[in-house]
């Protein structure tokens, strides 16, 4: 998991007024958003700043600060869990923020059972009745010869580049 740390580039960092606005300035696909707010409700966050490519989430009691990106949630202690729903999160080592761990968001997983899209076909659907035309087979390269002068391939006509 490597994450730029510090603020912007352009050097500034805004705090968001809440969570809601946070998340939709960072664009985080809306399938996400009931998750990372249920994540921010346990482990209790006091403000959200802007930090470029990720939102920096605050704690109110002791611990570092949760980096909440487009797909992971990052900044979990490895002795902490987290319950989302009924489930504990499935937290990995992060290798941008050395200590701390991370969750992935559940946008990133594939649904399981969904159909795998097929490969759209290059050739246009013909109906049952059209019949279909066989393919040209290619003509054979002729030789039309070379110029003794130029040393260039003649055309069809006879002609080179030295006419």
């Amino acid at each position: 998991m490597n994450e730029i740390q510090g603020p912007t580039p352009t050097g500034t960092s805004r705090p968001y007024r809440n969570l809601p606005e946070a998340l939709r300035a960072h664009r985080i696909d809306p399938a996400n958003h009931a998750f990372i707010t249920a994540i921010v409700d346990a482990i209790g966050i006091s403000s959200f700043i802007d930090r470029g490519r990720y939102i920096e989430a605050i704690r109110r009691g002791d611990g570092g600060a949760l980096h909440i990106g487009r797909t992971y949630t990052n900044g979990f202690t490895e002795d902490e869990v987290v319950v989302v729903g009924s489930a504990p999160l499935r937290l990995q080592p992060s290798e941008g923020r050395a200590p701390y761990w991370y969750a992935v968001h559940p946008s990133e997983f594939l649904p399981v059972g969904a159909p795998k899209k097929k490969a759209a076909s290059r050739t246009p659907r013909t109906s049952a009745a059209a019949p279909v035309k066989p393919k040209p087979k290619p003509v054979a390269e002729r030789d039309y010869g070379v110029c003794d002068v130029c040393f260039m391939v003649r055309t069809p006509s006879g002609g080179c580049g030295c006419d």
